[in-house]
């Protein structure tokens, strides 16, 4: 399978070469007009978590000697402005690698993109944040520039780079869980091992909060935080908070995150609906004000969320999925459920949990506070920093 992958680009890269030609040509005569050190391309700047990191990761190792392309159109500015404070060059090209309607556009910046990488004086490193116009540029670029790439889970992008993976010198994973399922990957597409000794594992990381109040005791809180894919599940969140709700007024339901292409607010009057938020100090008040963040997703690396619950002493009820269980421990940091799949069951637990926490304090307390010394010790946005900036000398 790895072989007719190569194969299948390799006549492809034939086909589209004029293009490619062309787009040189385009460079050279519009050449840019300072020299960059990294080249970073990212799809979105749009809500997500992923961009999180990918601003983060911009912040970290950027300056106004790097430049980012961003290739696909975002729906929303969520995280622009967290890039522009990396210091980097802003270039959104989406209107010209992202249009349908006109796809040789697309051909040809790839030729102008990578003229503009090859013709660097000094030679730049080219950091792909899941970008299929990334990956699509690899073998252009020049084989003596480091082409490094990062995988947030094993989704599309983990079948789109098979072809690709010969120009890509170092890949970055965030987490163990999806290291091992890329490894079996390799071993059913027959992918060379000498490619697996290329994988990095750095975990993602978030700005711990200033400070912690501790809880109100006299309100329960139950939050649940993301978007309203398919694999979030907030419809099963919605299902847990029903039947708690007919039992228990007392306690409250909560999302953070824009979840109206999925359910409609209006239908749910005990939810109270915060929408997409991009305030920081909103957001960690709303988690402070929270004992349990729940989360019932059928897939996951090892989401941000998590992380900035734990550093506001949320308990965590979830399921066991990604790197999620090398995190939460049962009655540690909270409680995993025993399915992923079987709703009925994940509804059952959930109940039984959130009561056992609202009905022993003392309990939670316990939770709460070990929580809040893991993230503290293991999430800090310090350590992020540092291995990306090593990551990026260490391939000079």
């Amino acid at each position: 399978m790895y072989r007719l992958l190569l194969i299948k680009r390799c006549i492809e890269d034939i086909l589209i070469s004029p293009f490619i030609l062309l787009g040189r040509a385009i460079a050279i005569l519009k050449p840019l007009k300072n020299k960059y050190r990294i080249f970073f391309f990212f799809p979105f700047y749009h809500t997500g978590g992923a961009e999180k990191v990918h601003a983060q990761i911009a912040q970290a190792t950027g300056g106004s000697d790097c430049i980012i392309f961003f290739t696909k159109k975002s729906v929303d500015e969520r995280f622009l402005d967290e890039f522009k404070k990396s210091g980097c060059v802003i270039k959104d090209i989406s209107k010209n690698t992202d249009n349908k309607f006109f796809y040789a556009w697309n051909l040809m910046y790839r030729g102008i993109i990578t003229g503009y990488i090859n013709s660097q004086k000094n030679k730049p490193v080219v950091f792909n944040g899941q970008c299929n116009f990334g990956y699509k540029i690899s073998p252009w670029i020049k084989k003596s520039i480091k082409q490094i790439e990062l995988i947030h889970s094993l989704n599309t992008f983990s079948y789109i780079r098979i072809p690709f993976l010969p120009f890509i010198n170092r890949t970055i994973m965030i987490s163990k869980k999806r290291i091992e399922d890329h490894k079996e990957l390799y071993r059913k597409y027959k992918i060379p091992e000498s490619y697996l000794i290329r994988v990095t594992y750095i975990a993602n990381a978030i700005n711990l909060p200033v400070s912690y109040s501790g809880k109100n005791k006299i309100e329960f809180k139950v939050l649940n935080v993301g978007r309203s894919t398919p694999d979030k599940r907030v419809g099963l969140f919605i299902k847990i908070a029903e039947k708690l709700q007919r039992e228990n007024k007392n306690i409250q339901f909560e999302i953070i995150g824009d979840v109206t292409s999925a359910i409609a607010s209006i239908d749910y009057p005990y939810i109270k609906f915060h929408g997409s938020l991009s305030d920081e100090n909103k957001i960690n008040s709303i988690y402070s004000s929270a004992q349990v963040l729940l989360l019932t997703s059928s897939s996951e690396g090892f989401p941000l969320v998590i992380m900035e619950a734990m550093a506001n002493g949320c308990a965590i009820l979830a399921t066991p999925v990604g790197d999620i269980p090398f995190h939460v421990q049962n009655d540690v940091n909270g409680f995993l459920f025993s399915s992923v799949e079987k709703e009925e069951i994940i509804i059952n637990e959930a109940k039984e949990k959130i009561y056992l926490l609202n009905n022993h304090y003392d309990q939670f307390d316990k939770i709460s506070a070990n929580n809040i010394s893991y993230a503290n010790h293991n999430f800090g946005i310090e350590r992020f920093n540092k291995d990306y900036q090593q990551l990026f000398e260490s391939i000079k």
